[in-house]
């Protein structure tokens, strides 16, 4: 898959998925059905590029240098279940590189069921509001998502809202306990249209890690996030 690249855009991501950037660079691999895709703004209907095999695309990316693969289960997301095999069969695939894993977690023991199959990390969106706190016992394991569209938190695989304003979630995240959230701008997730880096400043202003995603088109934009606070940097579509 990473065959794809032009050799000089392959050795320039190389750099950061090996941790050479100022920050770490995690390949997303999005999981619809059984193939790995990239979807328009979160468009369950607009598929905009399609990368075959998930475990094989979470394996070239390893090859490549990169220590964290995000994982996430689209279907999961949106129906709320979790897969733990799917998480398992990457997880196996990549290591010593580990994964990050999302889509469908509705409960503790959810969480749980993906820590158990391998996954390092797990991202708990719907579940997390209104109490992120039922989450807490999983400490540094645990990243809350925060979807945002229009200033507004989004839930259910981002077709729901949340009532809460991304302002308002930082903040109960923050004072739940929770350490590390993964900030996505759905406007601009899969556009390569660049990453939304006012929003990422002020969630980082409250004191929670940030991991940011959305947009994101090159190494470039990566070291602007850098420059806003962010810890880490989601990459989709620009690695396709």
């Amino acid at each position: 898959m990473l065959a794809r690249y032009h050799d000089n855009m392959l050795n320039e991501w190389q750099h950061w998925l090996s941790g050479g950037g100022e920050i770490e660079v995690i390949p997303a691999v999005d999981v619809l059905g059984e193939g790995a895709v990239r979807l328009h703004q979160g468009a369950y209907d607009a598929v905009v590029e399609r990368a075959g095999d998930p475990v094989e695309l979470a394996r070239a990316f390893a090859e490549a240098g990169a220590r964290r693969i995000h994982l996430v289960d689209l279907d999961g997301a949106k129906a709320g279940r979790v897969r733990p095999d799917l998480v398992r069969s990457v997880a196996e695939a990549v290591a010593p590189a580990l994964v990050q894993a999302s889509g469908g977690i509705r409960s503790p023991a959810d969480a749980r069921a993906l820590l158990d199959a391998g996954a390092e990390r797990v991202v708990v969106g719907t579940a997390a509001f209104p109490d992120p706190a039922l989450f807490a016992e999983l400490g540094e394991r645990l990243v809350v998502a925060l979807d945002v569209r229009d200033g507004q938190v989004r839930t259910a695989g981002w077709t729901e809202g949340s009532g809460l304003t991304v302002a308002e979630a930082a903040r109960r995240c923050r004072d739940a306990g929770v350490t590390r959230v993964l900030c996505t701008a759905i406007e601009r997730d899969g556009t390569l249209g660049g990453p939304d880096l006012e929003l990422v400043r002020q969630v980082a202003a409250t004191g929670l890690r940030v991991l940011a995603a959305g947009g994101i088109r090159s190494p470039e934009d990566v070291a602007s996030l850098a420059a806003v606070g962010a810890e880490a940097a989601v990459v989709g579509r620009a690695l396709l």
